[in-house]
């Protein structure tokens, strides 16, 4: 959490000053910088794509109940819970 607010503010403020303030190392922040996306995120990102086609599909009017049922329909398994977050994050 901490290392995503130092990179959406690395262009107003320095990273090492931001480092020190949130307690963190600079050598870990670029190490977290490197690292490949994890399987988990990278499902996301395939979900997050599906969800956007429900949604547009059903005129903006599903909510993640409906979606959640369609994605099953679909063939992808998740949870309800993780779809409402995608879709929080998504702002749809």
């Amino acid at each position: 959490m901490k290392f995503r607010f130092i990179q959406e503010n690395a262009n107003e403020y320095p990273v090492k000053c931001m480092c020190q303030v949130l307690g963190v190392d600079e050598s870990s922040y670029y190490k977290w910088r490197k690292r490949l996306p994890s399987q988990h995120q990278l499902q996301d990102e395939a979900l997050v794509e599906q969800l956007q086609e429900i949604y547009e599909d059903s005129w903006q009017t599903y909510g993640s109940p409906r979606i959640h049922v369609e994605l099953r329909d679909r063939g992808l398994r998740c949870s309800r819970k993780r779809v409402a977050r995608l879709m929080r994050e998504q702002g749809l």
